[in-house]
C-alpha cells in the first residue's frame, strides 16, 4: 500500500526552489540530511505545505507556483541605497547576500545589487520575489502519522 502524506504528520523530505530561468533559491537535494516538518504546522509556506498533502512517499513532484502563490510581488520601495559605513567594516560584492540587524534585534537579509565608492544599492524583497517559482518535492518519509 503506498503511503500519502496528510495534515498533521510530520515528514521527512528534500526540495528545490528555482525560477522558471533555472536560478535555484534552495536545494536540498544533495543535502546527507533532509527536511523535517510536521504539516500544518505553519513551519514553511502555506501554498507550498499544501501542495504536500496526498503526495506518495518516494516520488519526485514538481509545482509551479505564480508570485503572488510564492513569494509575492517584488516591491520597489524595499530596494534601498545605503552609505558603506552601514555595513561595519563588511567586505562584499555585488550579488553577496547579507544579514542586516534591525534595531529590535531581528535580522533581515538583503543582496546587494550595486556598488559605488560610497554607497551600495540592496534590494530586500526575497530573490525570487516577482517570480514565478518551481516546487520540486520527494518526501522521503512519514515519521509519524496524524
Amino acid at each position: 500500500m503506498t503511503q500519502t502524506a496528510l495534515w498533521g504528520d510530520k515528514i521527512a523530505l528534500h526540495y528545490r526552489l528555482f525560477s522558471d530561468d533555472g536560478a535555484e533559491a534552495i536545494n536540498t537535494f544533495d543535502d546527507e540530511e533532509p527536511v523535517i516538518l510536521t504539516l500544518g504546522s505553519g513551519e514553511i509556506d502555506p501554498n507550498m505545505e499544501s501542495c504536500l498533502i496526498d503526495l506518495e512517499v518516494g516520488r519526485r513532484y514538481t509545482f509551479k507556483l505564480e508570485a503572488e502563490q510564492a513569494f509575492g510581488p517584488h516591491h520597489p520601495e524595499q530596494v534601498m541605497e545605503l552609505p558603506l559605513e552601514a555595513f561595519a567594516d563588511e567586505e562584499f560584492e555585488t550579488g553577496s547576500l547579507i544579514e542586516f540587524t534591525l534595531p529590535e534585534g531581528d535580522t533581515l537579509p538583503g543582496q546587494i545589487i550595486s556598488k559605488t565608492a560610497t554607497h551600495a544599492t540592496v534590494d530586500f524583497n526575497h530573490p525570487l520575489s516577482g517570480c514565478t517559482v518551481n516546487f520540486e518535492v520527494k518526501i522521503i518519509e512519514i515519521l509519524e502519522s496524524s
